[in-house]
């Protein structure tokens, strides 16, 4: 049976921790309102349930000779046939297990035997790796259209192998015209990949129709918050390309003197693979895949403006956005508001209102200087995200500007914090930052 969006719930599928209560500073506790999709979405039920169910099973793939080894075999191998359906592969693609999405563009970066031309509002993940064989950054410009005019400028006046672009923006959720930026690569020579990270949660990507080449993704933000990603692209240059990780599973043949390497996927999958997190992300898929498209899209689209709607009535509130002419965005909001630090308004949303959202500079330090902020509040919205969930969130900004937070707040090494904290953390008598939480 096809999930479809309940209006009233707003979720198209259940989410793990929808009704988790949080304890507030001033005491009591509240429904954890989740704005922070975009760093690390939520576990869909349906993946936690498939891990539980696979749990038993779990045992060596490959080249287990007992039932469980069978079964974890044919879940890690089957998924590839899950991740492959939802971005609707062409023939030539390959699916390979990465860690994340960062993993996936650092594998592919060992692959590429050319330039790599970025733009430079990218995510470090999507920035940083491209320096083995060239980096050509083209600085964006005041409008999309002037932007892709440099593109098109430097893949035209110098030959490279790759443009390597981001889906939507993980500061302004802004989505690149990618069937557009394809044919421009193609038209000049080169490939394309995307960074998925994300695109993938918020929209349906069709790879044979967009012509993209390369698609990196994460399973942590595609709501399998188990460790595994996928990198999905071209086999040509996967095959010719040194393995990533050199080890057992990559190869076909070692001797003394050398090695009879795998073709890809298994060239690049070297050790023991995460079993269970490649099935949450299988899992995930399948159920993504079943989803009513425009309707979680439209879903989306409604509570984005009623957010933005919202706190354009509250004083001092300012939104990032990188190009006026920009069409279409995903379910992000990202934010200053005049006269109060950026970590400041996350701890007081957290502490006393039971609201998380991101604070800083997301990865994206090139964009967050373009855009002349050092760092800034970022709203994302989810599968899980209500309009009670959007109205609390205004009202807790609104009342912070009026009349500030009911708490004291400090900051040390950059991190705000209640004065005094007096919700539980950790455990007694265990240095911060080593502890689980005890609740």
């Amino acid at each position: 049976m096809t999930p479809v969006l309940d209006q009233t719930r707003a979720a198209p599928a259940r989410v793990s921790g929808c009704d988790l209560r949080v304890p507030l500073v001033q005491g009591g506790t509240r429904t954890y309102a989740n704005f922070d999709c975009a760093a690390s979405a939520p576990a869909l039920a349906q993946v936690t349930d498939r891990v539980a169910e696979l749990l038993p099973y779990y045992a060596s793939v490959h080249r287990g000779a007992g039932y469980p080894s069978r079964i974890s075999t044919d879940c890690y191998e089957s998924a590839r046939g899950s991740v492959a359906r939802l971005l609707h592969c062409a023939d030539d693609q390959v699916v390979v297990f990465t860690r994340n999405t960062t993993d996936a563009l650092n594998l592919l970066a060992s692959c590429v035997p050319g330039d790599t031309v970025v733009l430079d509002i990218e995510h470090h993940a999507n920035f940083l790796p491209w320096t083995r064989h060239g980096r050509r950054v083209v600085p964006a410009a005041d409008t999309i259209e002037e932007t892709i005019r440099r593109l098109v400028a430097e893949l035209c006046t110098k030959p490279a192998a790759l443009l390597a672009v981001t889906g939507a923006s993980n500061v302004t959720g802004e989505v690149l015209p990618l069937r557009r930026l394809a044919t421009i690569a193609h038209q000049c020579g080169a490939r394309i990949l995307v960074d998925a990270a994300q695109l993938a949660p918020h929209r349906r990507i069709d790879l044979r129709d967009t012509g993209i080449d390369y698609l990196a993704c994460s399973g942590h933000k595609l709501y399998a918050p188990f460790g595994a990603g996928v990198l999905v692209g071209r086999r040509d240059w996967l095959d010719a390309a040194a393995p990533y990780l050199a080890g057992g599973g990559a190869v076909r043949e070692v001797t003394t003197t050398g090695a009879e390497w795998a073709a890809a996927p298994q060239r690049h999958e070297a050790g023991s693979p995460n079993v269970l997190g490649v099935a949450a992300l299988a899992a995930a898929c399948d159920t993504l895949a079943e989803l009513d498209e425009p309707t979680v899209t439209e879903h989306e689209h409604r509570l984005t403006e009623r957010l933005r709607d919202g706190l354009k009535t509250i004083a001092g509130v300012r939104f990032l956005r990188i190009w006026p002419d920009s069409t279409d965005s995903v379910g992000i909001v990202t934010l200053t508001v005049d006269g109060f630090e950026p970590g400041h308004i996350a701890a007081y949303l957290s502490a006393e209102h039971g609201i998380g959202v991101r604070d800083g500079r997301f990865c994206a330090h090139p964009l967050l200087a373009r855009l002349g902020v050092d760092t800034a509040v970022r709203a994302s919205i989810g599968l899980g995200t209500s309009a009670d969930d959007v109205d609390r969130l205004i009202e807790a900004i609104g009342t912070m500007v009026e009349r500030g937070p009911d708490w004291d707040y400090s900051c040390r090494d950059g991190r705000w914090d209640p004065t005094p904290e007096t919700r539980p953390r950790l455990a007694p008598d265990t240095p911060a930052g080593s502890a689980p939480c005890t609740f």
